[in-house]
C-alpha cells in the first residue's frame, strides 16, 4: 500500500520531528532534533531499551549499524542528551503524524473495515495511568492523597483506539493527556480529557457516522450531550448501581411494545448459548426535568445449563429495535478491546508503558508515551499493510517472540534496511519466497 511501508512512515515521522521546537542556540547542536526524536522512537519500536546501546557497539564493531539503515541517525546521541532536548516538547507536536496514518488507512479502506452498528465508526475511550511514583514528580503530574498522608504523583491519558467486533487489531488515535489546566483550579480528571478529545477531534474524525464506547463512567449526561452536540452517537455501558433513575423507570415497564425482548441460540465451540437481549426507548438518563432520553439494551448470555456467563447493559441514542439490538451489543461488546488490546498490550506485551523511561520536568514523560502508542501504531499498521511481515508475525508464535528475534538480530547483525531484516528472518523461517517446495 503507497505511503503505509516501514520506510514511508518513518519518513512522515523524521519530517514532522523536524520541525520540533530547539532550545539550543548558536553552533552548539550536535543531533538534529529528527534524530534525538527518532532514537527515543526506535527504542519503543524495537521493544529494546538497549537497542541505542547495542547500535553504538555494533558500529564501534563493523562501522555500521542499525539504527543508521533503519532509522536514519547518524550519530547516536546519549540517553541523557534525549531526556535534557526533549523535555519541552509537548506530546501535541507528535500528532500530524498520527492525522497523516489515519488519513492513508481511511484512503485505503483500513478504517472503513473497522464498521460497527449502522456502518459507523467504533471509537472506544478509556483513560490509562502511564507512569505512578511516590518520589518522582513534575508539575504536569496529578497526584492522589491517601489516608496515611502519602501522595502518589502519577500520569495517565485517554487513549482512543478504532475497535470493531471480530477485528483483532485495534487503530490508535491522537491521545488526550490527563494534566493539570492553565486557569483550572480542579485537578484534571478522564472525563474533561475526553472531553476536549471531543471538541478537538470531531471534525478530524466524522467523516461518515461514529459511534463512542466507554464504559460506565461516560454514560454520563453532560458527556453525552457533548458528544451529540459534536456531532458523535455514543453507545456506553450503563450499570444499575451507578444510574438508579433510568433502571427504576426500565423495571417499571411491562413486557411488549415498551419493554422488547429477543433470544437468539448462538453456537459457541462446542455449545449452544442463549443470547437474550431486551430493550427500551426514550428512557430518562437522570432524574428531573430536563433529562436527556436515552435508549437503553441489555445483553444476558447463559450456557445449556442456564449459567449466566455474561452480562451487560448500554445506553445509546441509536433507535433500538429487533433488527439492529444483536449489533448493538456487539458493538458495545468490542469496547473491551480498548483495554486488552491496546492499553494491556501496551502495559504487558513489550512496550512497558508503565515503565519511566525519563520523567523530567516538563513534557518528558507525556512525550515518550506519546511515542510509545505511536510505535505500537506502526507495528499496527505494518501488520494491515506488509506481506512480510504478516507472514512472519503469522509464523512465530507470540508477539514475545517477535520482537525477542527483533533484538538478537539486531543485535549482533547489520541490515542494509528493515526490508533487509525482514527478508533474513523470512528465509531463517522458510516462508514466503524462501518456503521449501512440497
Amino acid at each position: 500500500m503507497k505511503g503505509t511501508g516501514f520506510h514511508e512512515l518513518v519518513g512522515g515521522l523524521r519530517a514532522v520531528l523536524a520541525g520540533w521546537p530547539d532550545r539550543r542556540k548558536g553552533k552548539n547542536r550536535s543531533y538534529a532534533m529528527e534524530e534525538l526524536g527518532l532514537s527515543a522512537f526506535s527504542v519503543f519500536f524495537t521493544q529494546s531499551p538497549s537497542f541505542l546501546a547495542h547500535q553504538k557497539a555494533l558500529q564501534a564493531a563493523r562501522g555500521k549499524n542499525n539504527a543508521q539503515s533503519f532509522f536514519h541517525i547518524e550519530e547516536i546521541p546519549s540517553d541523557n542528551q534525549i531526556r535534557q532536548m526533549l523535555d519541552p516538547v509537548p506530546p501535541q507536536s507528535l500528532y500530524p503524524v498520527y492525522d497523516q496514518i489515519y488519513e492513508r488507512l481511511r484512503e485505503h479502506g483500513i478504517v472503513q473495515a473497522f464498521g460497527g452498528v449502522h456502518d459507523s465508526t467504533l471509537i472506544a475511550l478509556d483513560g490509562t495511568w502511564y507512569h505512578s511514583s511516590k518520589k518522582i514528580h513534575c508539575p504536569c503530574c496529578s497526584h492522589l492523597e491517601h489516608k496515611s498522608g502519602e501522595i502518589t504523583y502519577y500520569h495517565s491519558a485517554v487513549t482512543p483506539v478504532i475497535v470493531a467486533p471480530g477485528q483483532s487489531e485495534v487503530i490508535a488515535l491522537r491521545p488526550e493527556f490527563i494534566t493539570p489546566q492553565d486557569g483550572h483550579t480542579k485537578q484534571d480528571c478522564e472525563l474533561a480529557a475526553a472531553k476536549r478529545w471531543l471538541e478537538q477531534n470531531a471534525t478530524r474524525y466524522l467523516q461518515g457516522p461514529v459511534t463512542l464506547l466507554g464504559d460506565d463512567l461516560y454514560a454520563h449526561q453532560p458527556f453525552c450531550r457533548r458528544s451529540l452536540l459534536h456531532g458523535f452517537h455514543f453507545l456506553f455501558t450503563c450499570q444499575p448501581e451507578s444510574h438508579a433513575t433510568l433502571y427504576q423507570w426500565v423495571n417499571l415497564l411491562q413486557p411488549g411494545p415498551d419493554l422488547g425482548s429477543l433470544k437468539l441460540r448462538v453456537k459457541a465451540g462446542s455449545q449452544w448459548h442463549t443470547h437474550t437481549y431486551r430493550w427500551a426507548q426514550q428512557v430518562p438518563l437522570a432524574e428531573g426535568e430536563g433529562a436527556l432520553k436515552v435508549n437503553w439494551c441489555e445483553l444476558s448470555v447463559t450456557d445449556p445449563a442456564g449459567t449466566v456467563l455474561y452480562r451487560n447493559a448500554w445506553i445509546t441514542d441509536w433507535p433500538i429495535t429487533a433488527r439492529n439490538v444483536a449489533a448493538l451489543a456487539a458493538s458495545g461488546r468490542a469496547r473491551w478491546k480498548i483495554e486488552n488490546e491496546n492499553n494491556n498490550t501496551l502495559k504487558t506485551k513489550g512496550y512497558h508503558l508503565e515503565h519511566n523511561f525519563g520523567h523530567g520536568q516538563q513534557h518528558l514523560s507525556s512525550l515518550l508515551a506519546a511515542l510509545n502508542i505511536l510505535a505500537f501504531l506502526f507495528h499496527t499498521v505494518l501488520a494491515f499493510t506488509d506481506e512480510r511481515y504478516r507472514l512472519i508475525r503469522a509464523a512465530l508464535p507470540t508477539r514475545q517472540t517477535f520482537f525477542q528475534d527483533v533484538r538478537a538480530l539486531t543485535r549482533y547483525l547489520y541490515f542494509p534496511s528493515w526490508e533487509g531484516l525482514l527478508r533474513f528472518m523470512m528465509r531463517g523461517l522458510e516462508i514466503g519466497p524462501y518456503a521449501k517446495p512440497t
